[in-house]
């Protein structure tokens, strides 16, 4: 069962071939005997799951049921749920068991799905390769010593793994894209204010976007379904109606135009990795689409105006956890200061202390202009020429991370090499664009991603030509286990 993706699923069900009860206890049986060689949940729901399977076969009994009643799936542990800690990977909210769900959160419960667990994730979602989590790293099923990317790669390990059909995560810089594409799977960054953030553990508010993460286009369509929707509880929610996402899954490509962005195929690029990518374009031309190279004249800028604009908005949003209200607490105290500063330095780990004061020095006087405010003005520019190329081209295709999962501990010593995995997936998140990852091969025996990129609001269109590709490629079919 464990093999099966999430719509196949959802016909063995209205089929009436499994119960969810017995699905869930076989997702539930598998992440308890495999998960300790991937460490990719923080907390399993054993006993809300399996009691919510129950509701759900009571639900198709009386004919009620959605296509996702019943359906066992996980949360990236950014959303809070309600009576179920959500930790965000840190020792800051290791013990801490929201009031109340969030609305990602609650459109799953209403559409009938089955939460098992929830899913481990770098420290507040900082990080490219889920070694900062408080709770330990993430391994890559596709390699013991590999990294599974992040910040979202618990997720992605799980889904990877066939611990479970499918998992939320969020995408603040590429923390969807990436580990997506280091895990051989696929996963859905929509555009900035499609899907609530309410709930949503916030990283930097201006960039942090939930999105999907299954093996297929089809069954992050399915996902998006449920997540995406205006929520006046979201001041950055987007009041746009939301088409059915796998209504256009079978469109032919015929006449689609493609970009590749010059910036995104330099001599830097590993030449075994821009192999892999051109052929995924071929295909696409194969099924009827044009190519053309474009130019993002201001890629190179992004990693710079990301790595201001985030941590400052991270040491505003970081800000609240003080140790007075809740989360995490130091011993005895000597006054109101030392228990700021005591909380604060042993509650949060290395790279969230090392963004908080990056951010802080960014934000503070004197220091605002010359790098904050610049930050936010390279990203219109970077902003302006993705408007200015899809005036040409429908779809932008690059690969989603520079190299292959890399070996765990490879890059921990130095941050800025670390950074630089996200050098084709960042500017999506300063544009606010929507963008997907797409298995696209293999370069030494580890998968590489196909990063799709749209524009705004184009899920449909990106969802569409990534189910194409993959009915006449089996990359997204391959398993590590």
């Amino acid at each position: 069962m464990h093999d099966k993706t999430v719509s196949e699923l959802a016909r063995d069900l209205a089929e009436g071939k499994v119960s969810s009860v017995e699905l869930t206890r076989h997702f539930l049986n598998r992440i308890q005997q495999e998960d300790s060689r991937y460490n990719s949940f923080i907390t399993l729901c054993e006993e809300q799951a399996l009691a919510d399977a129950e509701a759900a076969d009571q639900l198709r009994a009386r004919g009620e049921a959605t296509p996702w009643t019943g359906i066992p799936f996980a949360h990236k542990d950014i959303f809070c749920t309600d009576g179920i800690r959500t930790t965000c990977g840190s020792r800051m909210l290791e013990n801490f068991v929201p009031p109340y769900n969030a609305t990602v959160t609650d459109n799953f419960r209403q559409a009938g799905a089955v939460c098992l667990g929830k899913t481990n994730m770098d420290e507040f979602a900082m990080g490219s390769s889920n070694e900062s989590s408080y709770f330990g790293a993430v391994t890559n099923p596709w390699g013991e010593n590999r990294v599974p990317g992040g910040s979202s790669g618990g997720s992605a390990a799980a889904v990877a793994a066939r611990l479970v059909p499918a998992a939320t995560a969020t995408d603040t810089g590429g923390s969807i894209r990436q580990p997506a594409a280091l895990c051989g799977i696929t996963g859905l960054k929509p555009t900035y204010g499609r899907v609530s953030r309410y709930g949503m553990i916030a990283f930097a508010s201006s960039l942090d976007q939930g999105g999907t993460m299954a093996r297929t286009a089809e069954d992050n369509a399915l996902m998006l379904n449920v997540m995406a929707g205006f929520d006046p509880k979201d001041s950055t929610s987007i009041d746009r109606p939301v088409p059915d996402y796998t209504a256009s899954l079978n469109q032919p490509l015929q006449g689609l135009r493609i970009g590749l962005p010059k910036e995104y195929f330099s001599d830097q690029l590993d030449p075994a990795m821009a192999a892999q990518i051109q052929a995924a374009v071929k295909e696409y031309e194969k099924l009827g689409a044009t190519v053309k190279d474009i130019s993002l004249p201001n890629a190179n800028l992004a990693i710079a105006a990301y790595y201001v604009i985030a941590p400052a908005e991270a040491s505003a949003n970081l800000s609240r956890f003080d140790g007075v209200r809740y989360g995490y607490r130091c011993d005895n105290p000597k006054d109101l200061m030392d228990l700021y500063t005591r909380t604060r330095a042993e509650g949060f780990g290395a790279e969230v202390k090392r963004r908080i004061l990056v951010g802080s020095y960014a934000l503070s006087a004197g220091y605002y202009d010359a790098y904050y405010r610049k930050a936010q003005q390279v990203r219109r520019l970077i902003q302006q020429d993705f408007i200015n190329a899809f005036k040409e081209v429908d779809l932008i295709m690059s690969p989603t991370s520079p190299s292959p999962a890399f070996v765990r501990g490879e890059k921990t010593t130095d941050p800025v090499t670390m950074y630089l995995e996200d050098i084709f997936t960042i500017a999506v998140n300063l544009a606010g664009l929507p963008a997907m990852s797409v298995p696209a091969g293999f370069v030494n025996g580890l998968p590489v991603g196909l990063q799709i990129i749209g524009d705004y609001f184009a899920e449909a269109r990106l969802l569409n030509a990534a189910h194409q590709f993959q009915q006449v490629t089996d990359w997204h079919l391959r398993s590590p286990v």
